[in-house]
């Protein structure tokens, strides 16, 4: 799936609830396989719409969406909760982290479901050694907050721990939402380098996505989603 482009969009137009007025109308958009992309807008501007469409967790009224090579509109809903699962790590702008497990659990969490994230790191440990390197390199290394529940964290770990999450098994497609909201310029810088480094390390394509566009100079290229969308409506 590597050797297709990440991402290939042509004549998408949504709407909430099928409606007639588009909310995201975007004639075209293209990311490269190993590209590392920053997608600036401001709130509300239809980031996270995009980002569900991109994911098949939204379906479009029109046009096609290629990722990795897949139309992900011609699959079912369990051959693209099956791509997700295997070939996208995505950053959730409200993490949707699993508040009972622990904080090991969670990163790990991905590997129960996905056969070929599990081979990925068999030579480096398994899941539970990854997950380890994973949180300390986002700086979470004491033992005594690795096994507690997330909710017991705070919101900057746990924004860590997703992001760790999303990087376990080296997925094709890294997908970030806003993932630096809640960090400070020093972790913020740390955890995009880490990104970058774990991306190239694994030949991955990141899109990140932000509205705050002083990030953009970490990435290979910036995008400006009112340049690409028609629609010109918030979403």
């Amino acid at each position: 799936m590597t050797d297709q482009p990440a991402i290939e969009i042509r004549d998408l137009r949504f709407a909430w609830d099928g409606g007639s007025t588009p909310l995201l109308d975007i004639p075209a958009f293209d990311m490269g396989a190993d590209e590392r992309l920053f997608l600036r807008g401001p709130s509300g501007s239809g980031k996270s719409t995009l980002l569900g469409l991109i994911a098949g967790v939204l379906e479009p009224q029109s046009g096609s969406i290629r990722v990795l090579g897949e139309d992900m509109s011609s699959l079912s809903g369990a051959k693209r909760d099956r791509m997700r699962a295997d070939h996208l790590g995505v950053i959730f702008q409200m993490f949707n982290l699993v508040p009972y497990l622990s904080v090991v659990q969670n990163v790990t969490l991905p590997c129960r479901f996905s056969q070929a994230r599990r081979a990925a790191i068999a030579a480096a440990g398994g899941p539970v050694e990854e997950a380890r390197r994973l949180l300390a390199r986002l700086g979470l290394t004491d033992e005594k907050l690795l096994a507690r529940p997330v909710t017991e964290l705070s919101v900057g770990q746990q924004q860590r721990v997703a992001v760790a999450r999303a990087l376990i098994g080296g997925p094709n497609l890294l997908i970030a939402d806003e993932p630096t909201s809640a960090l400070d310029a020093d972790a913020r810088d740390r955890f995009i380098e880490l990104l970058n480094e774990e991306a190239s390390q694994s030949g991955a394509a990141l899109l990140f996505v932000s509205h705050d566009g002083a990030l953009a100079s970490h990435f290979d290229r910036s995008v400006d989603l009112s340049e690409l969308n028609r629609a010109g409506v918030a979403a």
